[in-house]
């Protein structure tokens, strides 16, 4: 019986240790979304490029296997979704997600002019969301960003 205790005693003891194997005490990653391109706009669709900087603050590469956002412009959601993209960011460096949305503005259109009637003036984004990071074992990143963005970097001018 006693050696039943010290067995499960001793086992007890080193599985405690096992919890600080997958703790991190790495920086987590920032990501930021630096910028947004039209592909086409149509009455009730609109087709976007966004582009999301991933920032790796750490010493070691860092692999991002996808990221789920919600992008809100003012106070109305852009867009949400979720990208599946691979890809391994150097250490200190920064790495790229590109991705395409599809949305219809119709409803807010009255705040998207607003917005844009001054397209010198930044406007207010909020991201939400999930980056996917680790190769085997998985540590997601809850992301949570407020930033600006100034339309007239973006829309292009017209030469006449």
């Amino acid at each position: 019986m006693l050696r039943m205790y010290s067995l499960m005693l001793a086992l007890t003891l080193s599985l405690s240790g096992c919890a600080s194997w997958f703790e991190d005490d790495a920086p987590t990653p920032h990501v930021a979304l630096v910028k947004v391109e039209v592909v086409r706009a149509k009455l009730l669709e609109q087709k976007f490029k966004l582009w999301f900087r991933v920032d790796n603050r750490d010493d070691a590469d860092l692999t991002v296997r996808g990221l789920i956002y919600k992008v809100s412009l003012g106070g109305f959601v852009l867009t949400e979704g979720e990208s599946n993209e691979w890809l391994t960011i150097p250490p200190r460096s920064h790495g790229f997600f590109r991705v395409k949305v599809r949305t219809n503005l119709w409803p807010k259109i009255r705040d998207v002019v607003q917005m844009l009637k001054n397209p010198t003036k930044p406007v207010p984004y909020r991201l939400e969301g999930e980056l996917k990071t680790g190769l085997f074992i998985g540590n997601d990143v809850q992301v949570a960003h407020n930033g600006e963005i100034i339309p007239g970097d973006f829309i292009p001018e017209r030469h006449r």
